[in-house]
């Protein structure tokens, strides 16, 4: 798991070989102004998802991992506690991963907790197993899909 703000994503444009391509996307937008939807950067390589929702408790945030895709979750306005493990710890999936959908959740808890703020961005490999949208009131933030190979 990486945490950092936008206005240093260009440190990580080594740690995969598209984080380049989806960093100069996040950069080239106007957050703020991108409506609710999905984005398309690179075929189905890389895409985007913008989401402003309600937060949730703790109790009820979703724990989930991915196998096949990296996210970069940016958070746009508000605040955005994310609960973070890494998945070698966790050993209580709650269903079976859905290769669909990319995602296998889990009952296990986090083990650690933090906080983003407008701006800043956690990239979450498929060991990373997080918790995000943990908070009070409108939560806007957009989520990267980078495929992992």
């Amino acid at each position: 798991m990486i945490i950092d703000s936008l206005e240093n994503a260009e440190k990580y444009y080594s740690v995969h070989p598209r984080f380049a391509q989806a960093f100069d996307y996040l950069k080239s937008q106007d957050l703020n102004a991108l409506d609710n939807g999905k984005y398309p950067i690179d075929g189905a390589d890389i895409h985007a998802s913008v989401s402003a929702k309600d937060g949730v408790s703790v109790e009820d945030a979703k724990f989930e991992a991915h196998n096949n895709f990296l996210d970069i979750q940016v958070c746009i306005s508000a605040n955005e506690k994310m609960g973070w493990s890494t998945r070698s710890l966790c050993n209580d999936p709650k269903d079976a991963y859905n290769p669909e959908k990319d995602v296998i959740f889990y009952n296990d808890k986090p083990g650690m907790y933090f906080e983003l703020k407008a701006g800043q961005f956690a990239i979450f490999f498929p060991e990373d197993v997080h918790a995000p949208m943990i908070g009070e009131g409108l939560i806007k933030k957009l989520v990267v899909k980078v495929r992992k190979d």
